[in-house]
């Protein structure tokens, strides 16, 4: 079975008794959360959120640059009013550089990436509070509310808050 007919067929045991189609489109707790697409990373469950609870953004490394169009429709359209940051012990962008990705996209996609930075980072301290203050930085969000940076450990389910 692929990915897709297995996704298909939980989804449709999922609808039979879907009641969240009236919640409002305004998490409840007026947070916004960026974390990483690692897989092993469950933000629902790890952090104790039901449906509407918060808006949680994702992708490789939980960078802010790729979410700060994310983040700003989140306070301006949906009145978010904290923004939490979590990157992850064990990350993959802790395995590559930027010149490794793009001469793996040119041998095996012959595409040209030079002018993409996809981000990657050696010290996970660091990273967190590069992406804190490359938020700090951005015309296009708040700076009236609390942005936290932590860093969740995949070894032992925990958070720990770097800043």
């Amino acid at each position: 079975m692929s990915a897709l007919e297995h996704i298909l067929e939980a989804n449709a045991r999922f609808a039979e008794g879907y009641t969240m189609g009236e919640l409002p489109p305004q998490p409840r707790q007026r947070v916004a959360i960026l974390a990483c697409m690692d897989a092993r990373i469950d933000p629902p469950r790890a952090l104790g959120l039901e449906p509407g609870d918060a808006h949680i953004i994702r992708n490789a490394g939980g960078r802010v640059v790729e979410a700060l169009r994310s983040l700003a429709i989140s306070q301006q359209l949906l009145g978010t009013e904290e923004v939490i940051i979590i990157h992850h012990t064990r990350c993959g962008m802790q395995t590559f550089t930027d010149q490794d990705i793009r001469q793996r996209l040119r041998q095996n996609l012959n595409a040209n990436a030079d002018h993409i930075a996809f981000l990657p980072f050696t010290d996970q301290e660091q990273a967190i509070q590069d992406d804190v203050h490359t938020y700090h930085e951005s015309p296009i969000v708040r700076h009236d509310v609390p942005v936290y940076g932590l860093i969740y450990e995949v070894e032992t389910g925990r958070l720990r808050r770097v800043v």
